[in-house]
C-alpha cells in the first residue's frame, strides 16, 4: 500500500476552517502573549516590546494551531510570528521545519534562531547534500532548510519527519517562480497530508493571497501596514513627485542627486539597476558622491577594502574594494557568497553608505535603507531573448527595502522618469498598480517529470487514482480547476518509455535507473543525457564535462561576439551526447561552459577565467558546485551503465571540486591547502602527505604563501 493511500484511509484531508473571521487586535504586548516566559525574556532583551498590528492579528491564530498565511509588506514582522510558532513548538517537544527559497536567507534565519539555544532549543541548518537522508537532523528541534533540501528529505523519508508539528514556508509568493516554485508547491502539498502539521506561509503583498490561503486551508492575515511609512515617488529633472501629493526639490538630477540628497540627511541608499555591468559602473560613478560622507568611518573602510583584497585576491574583489574605500559597493550574483555577505553586513552596520544592486538583493535578505532608487524598469529575458518590463510585484519588493525600523521615520522609494509622459506611465503602471496574481508553475514539463517520478519512486503515489488525488491537492489544480489528466499521462508515458518506471498492472514501480535518478535529485532528462554519454564509447575528460553541461540541470554560459574560438574547440573534441547538437547555438554554449570547467581543473588563474569568460567569482563557484554534483550523479549512474569509467569520473569530480590537476589530489584534501598552496608545495618537492610528514615546520613555513600558521596546521593534520 502506498503512503498516499494510507493517508487517505486515515482521513487526513479534513480541512481546517480557513473561513473563520480574523481576530483584529490593534495593540498587544509581548508580555501579554500565552507563550513560554523564557521566549518572552529573550524577545524583550532583543528590543521586542509591543507587537505590530499584523503580528497581533496573526499570533493568536498561530498559537491556536491554525494554518496562517501572512501577506504583508517587507519589514512588517512576518519572521517574528514564525519564530514564536517554532520556538513554542520546540519547548512542547514538537519539531519544526523553517523552509526558505535561498541559502543566504537560510543562514540569516538560522543565526536569528540560534540566539534562543540558551533555553535548551537545538537549531540545525541544511542547505546542501540533496542525496543524503538527513537522519542526523533528528537531534534538532528546529531545522532551517531550502525548498530543495526539504523535498530531498521528503523523498528519502527521514524517520524524524513524523515528529514535525510546524512547517514555515517563507517567501511563499515564489510559487510563481519557474525554477523554485514547483518544489515549494509540492512540498506544501505533501505536508498538508501529514496529520497535525501546522503550516505558516509568509508572503509579500500579492493580489490573490486569498487563493493561497484557501489552498492551504489557512487564516489569511493581509495588511498594507508598515512599521516605517513608505513614500513612493517619481523623479523628473530635479524634482521628486510623491504619491501623497508632496514634492521635493533636490540639488541635482539623476541617481547621483538622489543619493547625495539622502546621504546629506544621514541616511543610506539602495540603487537597483538591471545588469551587473550597470551595477559596477554606477557604483564607480557614485564614489565621488559617497566619499564626502564617510569622514567618521574612513579608516575602517580602508581596512575593510584591504581585508577584502587580501582574502579574495581576484579582479572583481579589487574593483569592489576600490568602491568600498569610498563608502559605496555593488552587489550581484557574480560576487561569491563571502563577498556578498561582506557588503550586506557592512551596509547594515552603516559603514557602506550606498549599494548599487541587481534585483537579487530584493529577494528576502535583510538590507533596508532610507531611500530606494529604482533606475531601470526593464530587464533582458534570457528565455525570450529580448527586454521585458519587470513585474509590479518585483518592483514593490524592491521598494519595500525602504525604511529602516528604529532608524528612519519614513522610507522613500523613487522611480526615474525622463518626461512627463513617462512619469504618468510609471505612476499608473507601478505606483498605483496592484501586484500581479501568482500562479502555479508546476505545469512546466521539467517540474512534472521530476516530481511525478519522485511520487512513484518513493511509493507516495503509485496508481493513477493516487497520483490524481495528490495532484488535486496542489495549487496547480486549484488554479485551473481540475487535474490536467492528458498532460499527466504524457509525462508518465515519457517516464515509462525511457525506463524510469514500469507498469505492474494498475500500479507503477520505479526501475533501478528511475530510483537512482530520484535519489540523485536529477531531472530525468539529465539522467537520460548522462546515460547516452555513458553507453557510448569511452570519452575524454572533456567529453564528460560536456555531457554534464548538456543537461538541463546545468545553467550554461551565453555565447558572446568574441567567442568564435568555441566552435573550433567543439570540432577538436570528442562529443558523446549527439542529441545536444540539435540546436547548434545551445550546443556551443554547452561547449563554452565545459571549457570553463576544463580551465578550472587545469589550474588556470581565477582572474584569467574571469576575463576570458566575462564572469564573476560567484559564477565560477556556482558552475563548479553544480558540476561537482552532476559528476557525482554521473559516477553513480556509471555503476549501472559503464562501470569502467567510475574511477575516471571520481577523479574528475575531485579535480572539479578543488580546481587542480590530478597530481595535486592528495595535497588539496588537507584543510587550508587549496589549489594554489598545493601547487607551491608540489613545485618545492612536497608531492605527497608522506613527504610533508618528514618535513619540519620551519622548512614548510619558509615556502612562499605558506608561513608558520599554515605549516603548523599541515603538521597537526598529518
Amino acid at each position: 500500500m502506498s503512503i498516499l493511500s494510507v493517508l487517505i484511509k486515515l482521513s487526513i484531508f479534513t480541512c481546517k476552517d480557513f473561513l473563520s473571521p480574523p481576530v483584529i487586535v490593534m495593540e498587544m504586548r509581548i508580555d501579554e502573549l500565552s507563550i513560554d516566559d523564557r521566549i518572552k525574556e529573550i524577545l524583550q532583551r532583543k528590543g521586542f516590546v509591543e507587537l505590530y498590528p499584523p503580528q497581533a492579528e496573526a499570533v493568536p491564530h498561530v498559537l491556536d494551531g491554525r494554518n496562517v498565511v501572512m501577506a504583508v509588506p517587507t519589514a512588517s514582522g512576518k519572521s517574528l510570528v514564525a519564530y514564536i510558532a517554532v520556538l513554542e513548538a520546540a519547548l512542547k517537544g514538537r519539531k519544526s521545519m523553517y523552509i526558505v527559497p535561498l541559502r543566504a536567507l537560510a543562514w540569516e534565519k538560522y543565526e536569528d534562531l540560534k540566539e534562543f539555544e540558551e533555553i535548551g532549543i537545538k537549531v540545525g541548518i541544511s542547505v546542501g547534500d540533496l542525496e543524503g537522508s538527513g537522519e542526523y537532523l533528528a537531534r534538532y528541534d528546529i531545522i532551517v532548510c531550502t525548498s530543495e533540501k526539504a523535498d530531498s528529505l521528503l523523498r528519502h523519508g527521514a524517520g524524524w519527519l513524523g515528529e514535525v508539528g510546524v512547517v514555515v514556508a517563507d517567501e511563499v509568493h515564489l510559487i510563481n517562480d519557474l525554477s523554485r516554485g514547483p518544489t515549494m508547491e509540492v512540498n506544501l502539498a505533501k505536508f498538508m497530508l501529514f496529520q497535525s502539521v501546522q503550516i505558516i506561509a509568509l508572503s509579500a503583498t500579492i493580489k490573490n493571497a486569498d487563493e493561497i490561503a484557501e489552498w492551504l486551508n489557512a487564516v489569511l492575515v493581509q495588511s498594507d501596514w508598515r512599521p516605517v511609512p513608505l513614500r513612493q515617488g517619481v523623479l523628473m529633472g530635479r524634482k521628486i513627485h510623491f504619491l501623497d501629493n508632496g514634492s521635493k526639490e533636490i540639488g541635482r538630477g539623476g541617481v547621483e542627486g538622489l543619493v547625495e540628497d539622502v546621504l546629506q540627511e544621514g541616511g543610506q541608499a539602495l540603487v537597483f539597476v538591471s545588469t551587473r555591468k550597470n551595477a559596477q559602473s554606477m557604483a564607480e560613478r557614485l564614489k565621488g558622491v559617497a566619499s564626502r560622507y564617510i569622514d567618521e568611518v574612513k579608516d575602517e573602510l580602508e581596512e575593510l577594502a584591504a581585508k577584502m583584497e587580501e582574502e579574495e585576491g581576484n579582479l572583481l574583489a579589487r574593483r569592489l574594494a576600490s568602491c568600498i574605500v569610498h563608502g559605496v559597493a555593488f552587489h550581484h550574483a557574480g560576487l561569491d557568497n563571502r563577498m556578498r555577505r561582506y557588503v550586506e553586513k557592512n551596509f547594515r552596520k552603516g559603514m557602506i553608505k550606498c549599494i548599487v544592486a541587481t534585483p537579487t538583493l530584493a529577494a528576502g535578505v535583510n538590507t533596508p535603507a532610507r531611500r530606494v532608487i529604482i533606475n531601470n524598469l526593464w530587464r533582458y529575458s534570457q528565455m525570450d531573448g529580448y527586454m521585458q518590463p519587470i513585474p509590479v510585484m518585483e518592483i514593490k519588493q524592491m521598494m519595500g527595502r525602504a525604511g529602516r525600523p528604529g532608524y528612519d521615520e519614513v522610507g522613500e522609494a523613487i522611480l526615474m522618469a525622463k518626461s512627463e509622459m513617462e512619469m504618468e506611465r510609471l505612476w499608473n503602471d507601478y505606483l498605483m498598480a496592484d501586484t500581479e496574481p501568482i500562479f502555479s508553475k508546476l505545469a512546466s514539463e521539467p517540474a512534472l517529470r521530476m516530481h511525478l517520478l519522485a511520487l512513484i519512486a518513493t511509493g507516495f503515489a503509485v496508481t493513477w487514482e493516487e497520483i490524481n488525488t495528490f495532484l488535486s491537492k496542489t495549487f496547480y489544480a486549484q488554479n485551473i480547476g481540475t487535474v490536467p489528466e492528458e498532460r499527466i499521462w504524457e509525462i508518465l508515458d515519457f517516464l515509462e518509455r525511457n525506463e524510469f518506471i514500469e507498469s505492474r498492472g494498475e500500479r507503477w514501480k520505479a526501475t533501478l535507473f528511475g530510483y537512482k535518478t530520484m535519489t540523485l535529485y536529477l531531472d530525468p532528462l539529465s539522467a537520460l543525457i548522462m546515460r547516452e554519454a555513458l553507453e557510448g564509447k569511452r570519452g575524454s575528460e572533456f567529453s564528460y564535462l560536456h555531457a554534464i553541461c548538456a543537461t538541463p540541470d546545468m545553467r550554461c554560459l551565453y555565447l558572446g561576439r568574441k567567442d568564435e574560438w568555441v566552435e573550433q574547440k567543439a570540432n577538436e573534441e570528442k562529443i558523446l551526447v549527439a542529441s545536444s547538437m540539435a540546436d547548434y547555438d545551445f550546443f556551443l554554449s554547452e561547449v563554452k561552459t565545459a571549457c570553463l570547467l576544463e580551465d578550472w581543473i587545469n589550474e588556470r588563474k581565477e582572474d584569467e577565467i574571469i576575463m576570458k569568460y566575462q564572469v564573476g567569482p560567484g559564477d565560477i563557484h556556482a558552475k563548479v558546485e553544480t558540476a561537482e554534483w552532476l559528476l557525482h550523479a554521473m559516477q553513480e549512474l556509471a555503476r549501472l551503465f559503464n562501470f569502467d569509467v567510475v574511477s575516471m569520473l571520481s577523479k574528475l569530480k575531485l579535480r572539479v571540486k578543488h580546481g587542480c590537476r590530478e597530481e595535486l589530489l592528495n595535497l588539496v584534501t588537507l584543510r587550508g591547502i587549496g589549489r594554489v598552496r598545493a601547487r607551491i608545495l608540489y613545485k618545492n618537492g612536497f608531492r605527497s602527505v608522506e613527504m610533508l610528514r618528514k618535513a619540519s615546520v620551519e622548512r614548510l613555513a619558509s615556502l612562499p604563501g605558506i608561513g608558520k600558521r599554515i605549516a603548523e596546521q599541515i603538521k597537526e593534520q598529518i
